[in-house]
């Protein structure tokens, strides 16, 4: 389908690239310079719905460039535009909640990388829609980078396909340890009050279960989380039956606070491991934050991550079903 010019131009930006013939991210801009406000583009969107969906899937990522998006009442309306179900972010990460379905993205220090990741792949309830906004880009990095997974399975399956089944078949379990309270200086540093949304640990319980997660009381008050078995690739409806990289083994291999493995118990050799992570990176895309950008992500085909930045970055997220 193709873009209607009466709603959107398509425009460009730096680090933008084609794959398998599509621009990725696709950017759109005003069709024309006095329709920029947030209220014509909420418009645009409502009457655009399904067209803007369909490029969604299409392109991987959409950026809506050059409107006027201020702050998170403006992002919020044009989350609200389409309809979809929200869905509330579970995981270790330190978010803040800013206005109804807006949240500040991962408050980790600034200086470090947020490894490429699908939002809450550990969880068996995930998001189809990341959708960021920029409220104040970083004078220098800060960049979002995002990543094809389909493009990772096949390089990974030319020169470990052996590994790549074995694993496929058997599955992945992960660890990871939410603290006994909220600590923003460390990019895991959520609290297990925050993560599961209670205070009361028989409901934490409940919810970890629900969540598909067995949990482990720790002596310090933090709480270890053990997941699995989960799945190192998958295949989404209408997205030409590509084989996403649909896990975090890379991201959560062999750290201080989180472990991924084999779901018998079975180590993944680590030259496998730093070579799936020389590949992530080397397809990965990224272009510079301006203010007011709007980027729509599939997080069902794109792996994202957070570049390190000079302060400050004011980087919202919203997570839909």
């Amino acid at each position: 389908m193709e873009c209607s010019s009466k709603n959107f131009k398509i425009g460009s930006c730096e680090g933008q690239k084609v794959v398998d013939g599509e621009a990725m991210p696709l950017v759109l801009e005003p069709s024309q310079p006095e329709k920029n406000d947030s209220e014509s583009l909420v418009l645009a969107l409502k009457n655009n719905k399904d067209w803007f969906e369909q490029m969604i899937i299409k392109n991987s990522a959409v950026l809506l460039r050059g409107f006027d998006v201020k702050n998170a009442e403006d992002f919020n309306g044009i989350v609200e535009a389409f309809g979809w179900d929200d869905i509330r972010y579970v995981g270790p990460a330190p978010r803040t909640h800013v206005y109804k379905r807006v949240w500040t993205a991962n408050e980790g220090p600034l200086s470090e990388f947020i490894y490429y990741h699908h939002e809450m792949v550990l969880i068996k309830e995930y998001p189809k829609k990341v959708i960021l906004f920029c409220e104040t880009p970083p004078p220098e990095g800060g960049q979002t980078p995002f990543v094809p997974s389909f493009k990772v399975t096949e390089r990974m399956l030319e020169e470990f396909p052996e590994v790549v089944e074995e694993i496929d078949a058997k599955g992945l379990k992960y660890t990871f340890t939410a603290l006994s309270k909220n600590d923003t200086s460390s990019m895991r540093g959520r609290g297990w009050e925050d993560t599961f949304g209670t205070s009361d640990r028989a409901e934490a319980e409940r919810r970890a279960k629900a969540l598909g997660m067995e949990v482990e009381w720790l002596p310090e008050g933090g709480v270890k989380a053990v997941l699995g078995p989960r799945d190192l690739t998958k295949v989404f409806d209408g997205r030409n039956g590509r084989r996403m990289w649909f896990n975090t083994l890379v991201g959560m291999y062999g750290k201080e606070h989180s472990s991924s493995f084999m779901a018998d118990g079975t180590e993944i050799s680590e030259n496998v491991v730093k070579r799936c992570e020389e590949i992530i990176e080397e397809e990965s895309i990224q272009f510079d934050w301006k203010k007011g950008d709007v980027l729509f992500l599939d997080n069902y085909a794109l792996l994202h991550g957070r570049r390190p930045s000079l302060p400050p970055r004011r980087v919202l997220v919203s997570t839909c079903k």
